[in-house]
């Protein structure tokens, strides 16, 4: 068999059934248990779905029957799922175990094909030179590092002037560090890190990758050599908040934030936390409906989180709208159709509410939610929103109600929605539509939304 470094995957597709199952597995294990490590587009896509999943292993089969050798086997690979995941994934154990599985996969096709080659290669190793003075690393900071590397971090080496640095010699040390002491002055570290750097292919020449961490910008010269020299440089900085990488051989950059996310509250704190910013906002609008979006924004202003993250926490596999949903004691969840914005509203019956709940029901006894196949034609349907109208705008006849109160009511009454029951009766329409339709009725829209009330006929 020719040389492995030359050798292409296309003759080989027992290996590439192996590398696109093991994703295909990966993101499915991801989006069951912990969803907010794929990327947004990505979280309600059916994986385990058979079309779905076809397609996916023939993309992936198209990407790495173009592969060559095992180093560029290793950046598709990283590339791939740095399309799917957001960074924090790569901080994960699920990520750990991806790695894992494909490398033992390689190692045990590529050496029974290649012995000596697949030795060569997993030879290989990541060299990090970090400038201590002017960047910080932390554990977690450097396994995001680490996962962004093909090779294995195996060298590290630290340069600072030692004794104004407190005791974060001690810190590196127990870290794995090696530890370079620089005298005190601009630039000093950053001069014996270019020194030391420059040479790393002849003391280290199993060397792939080197990581130069530094926001300084006097190491430019130092990146350019070393990918003279063939190796993958990854240029390290901090930019406010955010560590960031550009390899300087792709010219792509990731983004690691060094802001701890808040601690996700329990489940029962998150509800309360919920319910009292759409008080807020009701009492603020005078209004009852808040549209999701809205609450989320809201939320994520306040807490820091987002809704989504809760749920991923509490009810794994869920979607922000399901923490409403599965909370009928605390929330009341609208939509039109499937089509419009959900609006929340809290479980809280007015007086008036019930009074005219009350006159409903023994107005009309037969429309309970046991009743809802009740409405049996266009004309019944029309009437029953007619009757809950007229009930609810009996201090003002002729006033408007909004839409989204009309569903409520309606839903309240038929123990179905308005959208179901005109599916029911086949008759290919909207909600807004019927309503259009209906000569009875009058619609119009107040701030965006759709109000609805008895067309004056005198």
């Amino acid at each position: 068999m020719p040389n492995n470094a030359s050798m292409t995957l296309e003759n080989h597709p027992a290996l590439i059934d192996k590398i696109s199952l093991c994703i295909h597995q990966a993101i499915l294990n991801v989006q069951q248990q912990h969803p907010e490590f794929l990327k947004e587009k990505y979280k309600t896509v059916a994986w385990n779905n058979s079309k779905q999943k076809s397609s996916l292993l023939e993309k992936l089969k198209q990407e790495f029957s173009k592969t060559k050798d095992r180093e560029s086997i290793n950046l598709n690979l990283q590339r791939i799922l740095q399309l799917l995941f957001v960074p924090e994934y790569f901080d994960s154990s699920y990520f750990t175990d991806i790695r894992k599985q494909l490398t033992s996969i390689l190692t045990a096709s590529l050496a029974a094909n290649t012995p000596e080659d697949s030795t060569s290669l997993s030879a290989g190793i990541a060299i990090l030179l970090l400038d201590a003075e002017n960047l910080q690393l932390d554990t977690k900071t450097e396994k995001f590092l680490a996962s962004l590397c093909t090779y294995p971090i195996q060298i590290k080496i630290a340069f600072a002037n030692w004794r104004s640095m407190g005791k974060q010699d001690v810190d590196y040390h127990g870290r794995g560090y090696e530890l370079i002491h620089v005298p005190a002055g601009k630039d000093s570290a950053d001069v014996k890190m270019a020194t030391v750097g420059s040479s790393i292919f002849v003391h280290y020449p199993n060397a792939k990758e080197v990581l130069v961490c530094s926001s300084d910008g006097v190491l430019t010269h130092l990146c350019n050599t070393l990918q003279t020299h063939g190796l993958t440089v990854y240029l390290v900085r901090k930019q406010g908040d955010n560590i960031t990488v550009l390899n300087n051989k792709t010219s792509e950059t990731q983004t690691h934030s060094l802001k701890a996310l808040p601690e996700v509250p329990p489940l029962e704190q998150a509800i309360a936390q919920l319910k009292e910013i759409i008080k807020a906002e009701q009492a603020l609008t005078n209004n009852h409906w808040i549209k999701l979006s809205k609450i989320s924004s809201l939320y994520h202003e306040k807490y820091k989180l987002t809704i989504s993250q809760v749920v991923s926490v509490h009810l794994p596999g869920k979607r922000a709208r399901d923490v409403f949903i599965e909370n009928p004691q605390d929330f009341v969840v609208h939509q039109v159709s499937d089509k419009t914005e959900i609006y929340i509203s809290l479980f809280k019956l007015s007086v008036s509410d019930i009074i005219s709940s009350n006159l409903s029901q023994q107005a009309n006894p037969q429309t309970s939610p046991n009743n809802a196949t009740k409405v049996k034609s266009k004309v019944e349907l029309e009437q029953a929103i007619r009757k809950i109208i007229n009930v609810s705008t009996a201090q003002s006849p002729g006033s408007y109600i909004p839409l989204n109160t009309l569903g409520i009511k309606f839903r309240q009454q038929y123990g179905q929605s308005a959208t179901t029951i005109i599916k029911q009766l086949k008759l290919s329409t909207s909600f807004i539509k019927f309503l259009q339709s209906c000569n009875v009725f009058e619609l119009k829209k107040i701030d965006e939304d759709w109000n609805i009330a008895i067309k004056d006929t005198k």
